[in-house]
């Protein structure tokens, strides 16, 4: 979930459904667009309408692992980082839900621009 609260108060204004694995998240304050990624693959957009009201504004398809995002909002370009992975091990007692590990020298930059 993508989830907007107001810091002063803790009190939830809005909540909205993203992919599995949100790791970063950024708000572009000049305009008033907040950009979160998730590991499953997108970078889910939402617009600050007012202080108190967001609406989704659309959704990027990335690759799978690309979770770490930066942004410049001076070219409004979002970079995300992710690379090659394996198929995940199965289930094991001392690790029941195993991630798929990259694959090595396979690292690349993913960039996006309006």
């Amino acid at each position: 979930m993508m989830v907007v609260m107001n810091a002063d108060n803790g009190k939830v204004i809005q909540s909205f459904p993203i992919s599995n694995g949100a790791d970063a998240e950024v708000y572009d304050q000049k305009t008033g667009l907040v950009f979160v990624s998730t590991r499953e693959g997108w970078v889910h957009i939402f617009h600050e309408d007012s202080p108190d009201h967001y609406s989704e504004a659309g959704k990027v398809k990335t690759e799978f692992g690309a979770k770490t995002m930066a942004y410049d909002p001076e070219t409004r370009h979002i970079f995300a980082d992710t690379a090659e992975f394996e198929k995940a091990p199965g289930p094991a007692k001392e690790s029941p839900h195993p991630r798929p590990r990259p694959v090595p020298d396979t690292f690349h930059l993913l960039v996006y621009a309006r």
